[in-house]
């Protein structure tokens, strides 16, 4: 049964109850949103998190050193437009990913799952899971579009694609439908912990705000102060995943469609601790927290006012 205002809730359902296929249109459009905004730190996070791939550190080339200097770097190399590389991929796997995500969430809520002990974070984690899945060949070209550039800035493997479209073509033609689904198991336990994290230390932080009574119940400002905590546990937790997500995403493949450099995602760790250092596995923390902090709080502000302004349009049509 849907949750009323009279009912108790802690959650990011709290408040105006929309259907969960209207909050599937509405988190998918609110993290597209949020995309065109931090889609240049997601490519400034990829090529960090490529350079010196299995490699350790001090015996390699660094093109890319720090934030702000990674942002003159890409600029430099591929132009300004090229900060948006993989710009259509990226917005694909948002709209793919949270719809299924916050559709899938949003019936746990409705169900009442999220109200047991532990519900919110599992609730969040499965959702997460079967988005990551469905979104994973759009995020499989983002990764890869993003880590191309020219040859003295390069990092990691170059797929040397030109379009989306392009992209999809090839993999299908060279591997097959199963190619597209090439480094899903790095993705689903990455978007499993970080949407687990997002979810719960949103809806946690925003409730205590709202009971603190500091600011008004409805005013956006709440949502806001549960972004930028969210944010935080979200890079702390997500960032050894992300790593290894776009290594295995980006990696060369044989005719078979494995991958020539990494069996998985624990060799993949494993590999990055041994031959580059436990630090490694936090490459490009900096971007991956700056991306990550404004696209959660932009993402969760947006799904939250969007979810506002729906069930507000309903209660008057009915």
């Amino acid at each position: 049964m849907p949750l009323t205002r009279a009912q108790k809730s802690t959650g990011p359902e709290a408040g105006e109850t929309v259907p969960p296929v209207v909050d599937l249109v509405l988190g998918a459009s609110a993290c597209c949103l949020a995309c065109v905004f931090t889609n240049p730190l997601e490519v400034v996070k990829t090529r960090l998190q490529l350079q010196g791939e299995l490699q350790a550190r001090g015996t390699y080339p660094r093109p890319y050193r720090g934030f702000m200097a990674s942002v003159a770097a890409v600029a430099r190399a591929d132009g300004l437009w090229g900060l948006q590389k993989g710009l259509a991929a990226g917005l694909l796997y948002q709209g793919l990913m949270n719809s299924v995500r916050f559709y899938c969430y949003s019936l746990a809520c409705q169900a009442g799952l999220t109200q047991q002990p532990g519900g919110t974070v599992v609730a969040g984690a499965v959702a997460g899971a079967l988005g990551a899945f469905v979104g994973s060949p759009a995020y499989l070209i983002k990764t890869q579009l993003q880590a191309q550039t020219v040859a003295e800035m390069a990092v990691g493997h170059q797929h040397n694609h030109q379009t989306l479209l392009g992209a999809l073509e090839t993999i299908w033609r060279q591997q097959g439908l199963v190619g597209l689904w090439q480094g899903v198991g790095g993705a689903v336990p990455r978007v499993m912990v970080g949407s687990a994290a997002q979810l719960a230390t949103f809806a946690s932080a925003k409730a205590w705000v709202q009971e603190q009574q500091w600011l008004p119940v409805d005013s956006w400002l709440v949502a806001l102060a549960g972004g930028m905590i969210s944010s935080i546990a979200v890079a702390v937790v997500m960032t050894p995943f992300d790593v290894a997500s776009t290594r295995l995403y980006n990696q060369p493949v044989d005719r078979a469609g494995r991958g020539q450099l990494y069996g998985g995602l624990t060799n993949c760790m494993v590999k990055i601790w041994q031959q580059e250092g436990p630090l490694a596995l936090y490459k490009g923390l900096g971007p991956a927290y700056l991306r990550l902090g404004p696209h959660t709080i932009l993402s969760m502000l947006f799904w939250d006012e969007l979810r506002k302004l729906a069930g507000r349009a309903q209660h008057q049509g009915t």
